[in-house]
């Protein structure tokens, strides 16, 4: 078992960033085993091929375009993942598609991926989440971290002092959401 979670985003353009600040989220919260590697994978595109590398299993965190309302969380399993980046189901889908297709062709895809988003409101520029992405983090993480579990992983919450899930919009007990 290898797992990499792939965070992908733009922080400079809102809930673009989104992917990043739920890898990052993870990070401040769990302790994860060492067959676990999180990446920050920004904007890198081919640059992350080496991060395939070995992997079993590959979750992809992401700001997702869908019909739903922002905010809203989305889980796919990837049977074709370069098919479903040419849906333009994610802002980031040439580099992910082209990074999927030449992990593909060169033997390197991961047996089993998955895409984990959650549907933006604001893509303008800022560094803040809306609320309604902000509001996604915990729950995208929560779903990893259970995704993890069933995997057979063990993962362990840190403390609640060390956690960073309150300093996300919309988090649940956040003053004001």
């Amino acid at each position: 078992m290898n797992v990499l979670i792939l965070g992908i985003g733009n922080v400079l353009l809102s809930d673009e960033g989104l992917g990043v600040k739920v890898v990052e989220d993870i990070l401040a919260r769990y302790l994860l085993p060492e067959e676990v590697t999180v990446v920050d994978g920004g904007t890198m595109g081919l640059d992350l091929l080496s991060y395939l590398d070995g992997r079993t299993h590959m979750f992809i965190v992401d700001a997702i375009r869908s019909e739903r309302e922002p905010g809203a969380v989305v889980r796919l399993e990837l049977d074709d993942p370069p098919a479903y980046f040419h849906a333009k189901i994610s802002p980031h889908q040439l580099g992910l598609s082209e990074l999927l297709a030449v992990a593909s062709l060169s033997g390197n895809l991961p047996g089993k991926i998955i895409l984990f988003g959650g549907v933006p409101k604001d893509l303008s520029t800022g560094l803040e989440l809306s609320a309604e992405a902000g509001g996604c983090v915990p729950r995208l993480s929560g779903l990893i971290v259970d995704e993890l579990k069933a995997l057979g992983l063990p993962v362990e919450e840190m403390s609640r002092e060390r956690t960073a899930v309150s300093e996300w919009p919309g988090a649940p007990g956040r003053p004001g959401s």
